[in-house]
């Protein structure tokens, strides 16, 4: 049961550090880059915002991957975690084929329009339930493999 506890607590810190990330966009990137262009373009001297969430969503993805393995047995771990696992497949998806394009254009851009990077970081904001969810789900997991000890 540890291997359970140990690998559901390390999904849900890895879903709240995405969680965190994203808020953190939000709250400080996103509010000054559509004026700023340059704090999005690393070539400038701004942030690479991969260096972020490439390692964050991997590590993530593999955590809950191992830890829907060793839960799989457990109705609550399993059942939480894969909630966890659809919020997060479809807050990638949207992001893969909708989000990131459009991000890494403005990060190429040599011009950006204010306007619409004021809508991709309004649009980008709407992803944020997705990622509660997915940090939820991962937090109930841990509570349910918590709850498989006491047991």
């Amino acid at each position: 049961m540890d291997a359970i506890i140990l690998s559901t607590a390390l999904a849900a810190l890895l879903a709240n550090i995405g969680l965190g990330g994203g808020i953190f966009e939000h709250s400080v990137v996103d509010r000054a880059w559509p004026r700023k262009p340059e704090i999005i373009q690393p070539r400038k001297g701004g942030i690479s915002r991969a260096r972020f969430w490439i390692p964050a969503h991997s590590l993530f993805e593999l955590s809950l991957l191992v830890t829907l393995y060793l839960g799989w047995g457990h109705d609550g771990v399993r059942n939480a975690l894969l909630l966890a696992l659809a919020a997060h497949l479809a807050l990638r998806l949207w992001s893969a084929f909708d989000m990131i394009p459009k991000a890494i254009a403005f990060e190429k851009a040599e011009t950006i329009d204010e306007v619409a990077a004021r809508d991709w970081t309004k649009r980008s904001l709407m992803r944020f339930p997705l990622a509660l969810l997915t940090s939820l789900a991962a937090l109930a997991a841990f509570g349910a493999a918590c709850g498989l000890n006491l047991g």
